[in-house]
């Protein structure tokens, strides 16, 4: 399991930066199933998760809630019949933080208890 779950998000500011791409190239290394996506020119992470059905995957989405909820930092979510669709960008800033990668990396220790 990678270091980076362990770490907390922190508070994230408007004027916070943005992760350069040295620091997506680096940090990106600990998450290698999520991909590098862009939103209307937004940088986003996502990865989507499969389950053996509904009912599992709602499960795993309100787990991810949850953690969402104590670290204060959340995804957009989209719960399909067997497969979760999760996504981590910093909304004030309009892009990556380290957070989104501390995020994949706890969204990823998760799976393991499914």
């Amino acid at each position: 399991m990678t270091e980076l779950a362990h770490h907390h998000c922190e508070a994230c500011r408007i004027d916070a930066p943005r992760a350069t791409p040295e620091e997506i190239a680096s940090l990106s290394r600990n998450i290698p199933e999520w991909e590098l996506i862009q939103v209307e020119g937004v940088d986003q992470l996502r990865r989507r998760f499969t389950f053996r059905d509904f009912d599992t995957a709602l499960e795993f989405a309100n787990r991810v809630g949850a953690l969402a909820e104590s670290e204060g930092h959340h995804p957009a979510l989209l719960v399909e019949w067997g497969q979760v669709t999760v996504s981590w960008w910093s909304h004030k800033i309009r892009g990556l933080h380290r957070n989104d990668f501390i995020m994949a990396a706890k969204t990823d220790r998760l799976l393991a208890a499914f």
